[in-house]
């Protein structure tokens, strides 16, 4: 097969081509990886309810985030170490990412600044995913030097007081290169080769909702909180000035036995009822898939492991091809659907099957 037809297809590519470590550390989950293997279960739980004889003679795609208009309700996501998947790192990504007109959040462990992505990818709406370092003089430092390159939003973790065990990971002996390249995090970590469970425990476990204001008088910027799975926690994200809220079990890398992100979302999406967007990260392979989260509550999807299987396998024309295949099967399913945009997408489309 010379060209691949699916998110699948590249996933096969990237795991022939990568060594043990980083395909493991890219892939993997934590535990007995029942919450990872959940994330892509429950697409198959929910089932369209399509209209017909609707005029679909014209589809758009494109929606807003933060006020920022994207062609694509799908975002990526943030992923470490991007450099151990491509020679070119984040900067492959963004030029594929901005290819397909949509934008990326770019993690704390990224091997490439924010002003080296945004020289790749002008124009490209660039987030910054944000850790709290325990030296909060480098987290004023990320942020300044996220705002100075253009981030218009920090997207901040917050299920991860502490790195969960990986298993795969720690079966192969995955261990970050020395030369990594690491501008937000080298300050912290220094240049040994460390396992990412001891980079990650240089990370402030005491964040609370009072420092939620602080991050955002330091970045001036909108602040999303990626990792909340509860009504409790929607409602608190509100209440403490959060712009947006992304359903998130961090792809079943860190507690394991949340449940899966789509069987989550209606339950925070009801909570904040208008009053935040809402999205979701977990287990995004099909346009379908962006289709049912969207009926369900989200504004839009962000999609980690599937734009990076891309960039393993073929860089920036891997990243921009697996986003524009599920663009194609995302127009697909709302013309079958009866819909011309994700906006009229509605939890009447889906229902939860009975199986």
């Amino acid at each position: 097969m010379s060209i691949p037809l699916s998110v699948a297809d590249y996933e096969g590519i990237a795991e022939e081509r990568l060594e043990p470590g980083p395909w493991a550390y890219l892939a993997g989950g934590s535990g007995d990886e029942w919450t990872l293997r959940e994330n892509r279960a429950a697409f198959a739980r929910w089932t369209f309810r399509p209209r017909v004889l609707c005029d679909v003679s014209e589809i758009s795609t494109a929606t807003t985030v933060l006020g920022t208009q994207i062609e694509l309700p799908v975002v990526v996501a943030p992923v470490a170490y991007q450099q151990l998947y491509h020679p070119d790192g984040e900067c492959a990504t963004a030029r594929g990412a901005a290819a397909a007109g949509t934008g990326m959040a770019v993690s704390t462990f990224s091997t490439r600044s924010y002003e080296e992505i945004a020289a790749a990818s002008p124009g490209l709406m660039q987030w910054c995913q944000l850790y709290v370092f325990r030296d909060r003089g480098v987290t004023r430092e990320h942020l300044a030097g996220a705002a100075a390159a253009g981030c218009s939003a920090v997207v901040l973790t917050v299920d991860t007081p502490r790195l969960a065990q990986r298993e795969r990971d720690l079966r192969v002996g995955f261990e970050i290169p020395s030369d990594l390249p690491l501008p937000y995090a080298r300050a912290t970590i220094g240049d040994a080769p460390q396992n990412p469970a001891e980079q990650f425990a240089l990370l402030d476990d005491s964040v609370s909702w009072r420092d939620l204001e602080w991050i955002a008088s330091e970045a001036r910027l909108p602040v999303v909180l990626k990792g909340v799975v509860t009504a409790e926690d929607a409602q608190m994200a509100v209440e403490h000035g959060a712009a947006a809220i992304v359903v998130s079990n961090h792809g079943g890398r860190q507690l394991d036995g949340v449940p899966a992100t789509l069987d989550a979302l209606p339950e925070v999406a009801d909570t904040v009822a208008n009053g935040v967007e809402v999205y979701l990260d977990g287990g995004i392979r099909r346009g379908t898939d962006v289709a049912k989260a969207l009926a369900l509550g989200a504004r839009a999807v962000l999609a980690g492991r599937a734009p990076i299987f891309g960039l393993a396998a073929a860089g920036e024309d891997g990243v921009r091809h697996v986003l524009e295949l599920l663009r194609n099967e995302l127009t697909l399913a709302l013309c079958l659907l009866g819909c011309t945009s994700p906006a009229e997408l509605t939890p009447a489309h889906v229902q939860r099957s009975p199986i």
